[in-house]
C-alpha cells in the first residue's frame, strides 16, 4: 500500500517517518516544498502518479496566536487544504486520516473529559478553522478517521517541552499559568499509534473522529514542574500564575482532556500514562546533545 504523510517536517511527522522505517507499506514523506495541499491539481496529480491509497495529513497552521491576525491564510491550510486532501481520496476510494486539536472546545465548560460528539466552541480562528477542517472531511465522502489530540511536544521542532527545557536551566524564576488543565500528547506515541491502525488495516470500517492524548490530567504548571524535575533543572523556582497574567488574543482552553475511550474500544491501544512517555522524551533529548 502507497502512504502519503503530509506536513512531514512537523513534530509528528518526523515522529511518523521514525515509526514506519521498517513497516512493509510504502510510505512517502512530503511538505510545502514537494507538496502544495493547498493546490488541489497538484494533491490530485501526485496522489494519481504514486498511486496512494492513504494520506495521514500532519500538516497544519498551528500559531495559535499568529491565526488570529491571518485568518485567510490559517483557513486556507487548516480547510481548505484538507478538503483537497479529502476529495483527492474520495475519487481515487482511500482513507484520509487526518489530525485535529483540542481547540474545537475551546469555549467549552466544565471539568468533564471532552467526548467526539460533544458540540463544537471553538473560540478563536486557529479553532474555528481547524473545526472547517473536519467539517470539509464529512463533506467530501471520504473515508476518513479524524484524530484530535493536545498539547503535542516532541524531540522535534519547537514545543512547550523544549522550551521550558531551556527557561528553566537558565532562568531563577518562571510564572507559568495553573488555571488551564489538559493533557500533554508524545508525538512519538501518537505516531505509533497511527502506524499500528494503518499495519493492521483497523481504519476500515472504523471511519469517524476520535480522540487521542495520553493518560492522566495536568496544568501548564505542573506540567512545566515535572520537565524541570525530570531534567534536572532544580535552580529555577517555578510559581503558578493565572492565565490573565499573559494576555492573548485568544481564549485558550481551560479544561482541554479528552476522553479516549472510543479509540482505545475501537483499536484496542494502550495508552501511555503522561509522565512515562515526558521522561522518554526529556532522555532522548539529553542523548541528543550529549
Amino acid at each position: 500500500m502507497n502512504i502519503l504523510v503530509t506536513g512531514a517536517n512537523g513534530q509528528l511527522g518526523n515522529e511518523i517517518r521514525l515509526m514506519a522505517a521498517d513497516e512493509k507499506d510504502h510510505y512517502i514523506f512530503t511538505d510545502v516544498a514537494e507538496l502544495d495541499i493547498t493546490d488541489p491539481q497538484a494533491v490530485d496529480h501526485l496522489a494519481d502518479e504514486l498511486r496512494i491509497d492513504l494520506i495521514i495529513n500532519c500538516a497544519a497552521y498551528t500559531n495559535v496566536d499568529k491565526a488570529e491576525d491571518e485568518p485567510e491564510f490559517a483557513e486556507k491550510l487548516n480547510a481548505t487544504a484538507i478538503g483537497n486532501l479529502a476529495a483527492t481520496m474520495a475519487r481515487r476510494g482511500g482513507t484520509l486520516i487526518h489530525v485535529s486539536t483540542d481547540y474545537v472546545f475551546g469555549g467549552s465548560k466544565g471539568n468533564t473529559p471532552r467526548k467526539e460528539d460533544e458540540p463544537a466552541s471553538p473560540t478563536g480562528v486557529y479553532g474555528v478553522t481547524k473545526l472547517h477542517g473536519e467539517q470539509a472531511i464529512a463533506e467530501s465522502g471520504c473515508h476518513a478517521i479524524i484524530l484530535r489530540t493536545a498539547w503535542l511536544y516532541s524531540e522535534f521542532g519547537k514545543n512547550f517541552v523544549k522550551t521550558m527545557l531551556a527557561l528553566t536551566a537558565d532562568r531563577p524564576e518562571l510564572k507559568v499559568v495553573f488555571d488551564q488543565a489538559g493533557t500533554p500528547t508524545y508525538a512519538a506515541d501518537l505516531a505509533r499509534a497511527i502506524v499500528e491502525i494503518i499495519r493492521n488495516r483497523a481504519y476500515v470500517g472504523n471511519e469517524g473522529i476520535y480522540h487521542y492524548s495520553n493518560e492522566g490530567v495536568i496544568s501548564w504548571y505542573d506540567f512545566t514542574q515535572a520537565i524541570a524535575e525530570i531534567a534536572g533543572n532544580r535552580n529555577c523556582r517555578i510559581l503558578p500564575c493565572h492565565s490573565d497574567e499573559f494576555p492573548s488574543k485568544v481564549v485558550r482552553p481551560a479544561y482541554s482532556v479528552l476522553d479516549k475511550t472510543k479509540f482505545k474500544n475501537t483499536f484496542g491501544t494502550e495508552i501511555p500514562y503522561w509522565r512515562d512517555s515526558l521522561a522518554v522524551c526529556i532522555e532522548n533529548l539529553k542523548n541528543q546533545n550529549n
